[in-house]
């Protein structure tokens, strides 16, 4: 109190001359008695010192009321008790002296996305050259895709019109195949199990878990055997599926094991440049069946039979199209 200039701009804080009323007690005091001139001169002579104390920039609206500079609202506070802008790191509001909440004086800029939410994902379409393409936001409950839908894929002949379905479930993350022809496939990280009939995709191949051949050694009828190659003993066999439907190579397993890749396994394709060397094992234990993804570079995928929760990082193919799940980590 009673400090004549402003530290910071060095100008007046008088809004009248040493001695006299201010302008705000001699107007209010002169409305009081109806005296109309005296109160053209308060107004007058507010202005003047508005004009004093706010400097040239300081304008008037046609009303007689002051038009403020715009204030970048992300760097202040503004007081709840008088609406005044308390600049940031100030603790007091410099007008009426009310403190700062402690919440705005330490606020952070927060990223506008739906991210935010952690109970909303987005998939990411994985362009041919291993970069991130489109991204969906997740944003409804359910989210249809195929080639009519929420996420749509008009231009891919192996989407089915209504391919599968992505929604929630108890905050997580759920596919379901909605009856796709050529169903919804997911990838496997390390040792998944395997029931006969359960296909598979490794590099651009797809394969089906077949039992073991049906025993077809004894003799007909009439006493005959029929004449084959010899047999080895085998628990499975892996059969290729081809476009269309029909059926390609069929390999049994010799013993409880069978390797798939480029080079140097069981069943090897040398020309199939999205194949790794050693790209994934199926193994027989117990009666039961397993398939081991060798860490290969584009990752081996089994076809989900009804729904599959999703996680981070999860790897979706739907026809041909190649999609990653991404959660809100943080």
């Amino acid at each position: 109190m009673g400090t004549p200039t402003c530290p910071i701009c060095k100008r007046s804080l008088r809004l009248s001359p040493v001695g006299s009323h201010s302008a705000i007690q001699y107007q209010s005091q002169e409305l009081e008695r109806g005296d109309r001139d005296a109160s053209l001169q308060a107004d007058d002579f507010d202005r003047t010192s508005v004009q004093a104390t706010q400097g040239p920039g300081a304008t008037l609206s046609p009303a007689g009321s002051l038009e403020e500079e715009p204030m970048d609202q992300v760097k202040h506070y503004v007081c709840d008790s008088c609406m005044t802008p308390v600049p940031r790191g100030h603790k007091f509001c410099g007008r009426c002296g009310a403190s700062v909440p402690e919440d705005a004086a330490n606020l952070k800029v927060k990223l506008f996305s739906d991210m935010q939410n952690p109970e909303k994902a987005r998939l990411l379409l994985i362009r041919g050259d291993g970069r991130d393409g489109l991204s969906y936001h997740l944003k409804a409950e359910q989210h249809i895709v195929g080639r009519q839908g929420q996420i749509e894929f008009p231009d891919d002949p192996f989407v089915s019109p209504r391919h599968a379905n992505l929604f929630y479930r108890d905050g997580r993350l759920v596919v379901r195949d909605e009856g796709a022809i050529n169903g919804v496939y997911f990838r496997v990280r390390g040792t998944v199990e395997l029931v006969a009939g359960d296909t598979f995709l490794a590099g651009e191949q797809l394969f089906r878990l077949d039992p073991a051949p049906r025993i077809s050694d004894a003799a007909e009828a009439d006493g005959t055997f029929f004449y084959s190659s010899p047999k080895y003993t085998s628990t499975f066999r892996l059969t290729q599926i081809l476009e269309g439907g029909a059926l390609g190579m069929t390999v049994c397993a010799r013993g409880t094991t069978l390797q798939v890749g480029r080079e140097d396994g069981d069943l090897n394709f040398p020309g199939d440049v999205y194949m790794s060397a050693k790209h994934v094992t199926v193994e027989e234990r117990d009666g039961r069946f397993y398939l081991t993804d060798h860490d290969s570079r584009n990752g081996s995928y089994i076809r989900v039979k009804s729904e599959q929760l999703l996680g981070h990082g999860d790897y979706l193919f739907i026809g041909r199209k190649l999609l990653r799940v991404e959660l809100n980590v943080n």
